[in-house]
């Protein structure tokens, strides 16, 4: 059974950084590409950034290109998301999620979810 579970998340201004973390309870293979989800309230759940397994191959959403930056550590089963220039726009419950495939930029494309970490970001 896979378990994510995330952190990092929390209350911060306009403009900081936050690093998210997820850990993954079982080491995932090459064929699993993995990414990170937000969801807003009242708003549906949407694709952040995803990454292949060797990291070699990475996908961003256009409102988070240029300030986040996704990366993974297989040898400690650990997904990562680093966010620069944080907005109140960005304030969202973000979840990790282990991909059927090498890479996936849809939710349909993926199994295995975390239980989300909350960001909040105020002006």
């Amino acid at each position: 059974q896979v378990q994510l579970v995330e952190s990092g998340g929390g209350r911060v201004q306009a403009g900081d950084s936050l690093r998210l973390s997820c850990v993954n309870s079982r080491r995932t293979s090459s064929n699993n590409g993995m990414g990170w989800f937000r969801q807003a309230p009242g708003k549906e759940r949407e694709i952040v950034a995803a990454i292949s397994w060797r990291g070699d191959n990475t996908y961003y959403a256009d409102s988070v290109k240029g300030r986040f930056s996704i990366s993974r550590d297989n040898a400690k089963n650990t997904l990562y998301l680093q966010m620069n220039s944080l907005r109140p726009e960005d304030t969202a419950v973000y979840y990790c999620a282990v991909a059927l495939s090498i890479m996936g930029v849809n939710r349909q494309q993926y199994r295995y979810w975390g239980q989300g970490t909350q960001v909040t970001v105020s002006s």
